[in-house]
């Protein structure tokens, strides 16, 4: 079964340097992150090992966040071999998730 894996400054550009890669930037405080966090459980479930499904925390991935420059969250971005392809700023369903992650496929 596909897990939602955490990342940070230590192992992001590994991850998403191949591939297909949901992540979803998010704070503990955050309503809306809380709530997203499930969905992103299920689209892992669905997706499974065809694409990484992540979260960063941005209170302690500070410099992610910068570069990607988050001003809002969850901000969700869909990366192909590094590169964004997609993103979304707040709560989205879990179908929205997985259509996005299969087009980038």
């Amino acid at each position: 079964m596909a897990e939602v894996k955490h990342l940070d400054e230590s192992n992001f550009e590994e991850t998403v340097s191949n591939g297909v890669t949901l992540v979803d930037f998010w704070a503990e405080w955050c309503g809306p992150c809380k709530m997203l966090g499930p969905v992103l459980g299920e689209v892992a479930e669905e997706i499974g090992d065809d694409a990484v499904i992540a979260k960063v925390d941005v209170d302690k991935a500070q410099a992610l966040a910068s570069q990607y420059s988050i001003r809002s969250i969850p901000a969700i971005f869909i990366l192909k071999d590094g590169e964004v392809k997609q993103q979304f700023v707040g709560l989205q369903d879990k179908q929205t998730l997985v259509n996005a992650v299969k087009s980038a496929l």
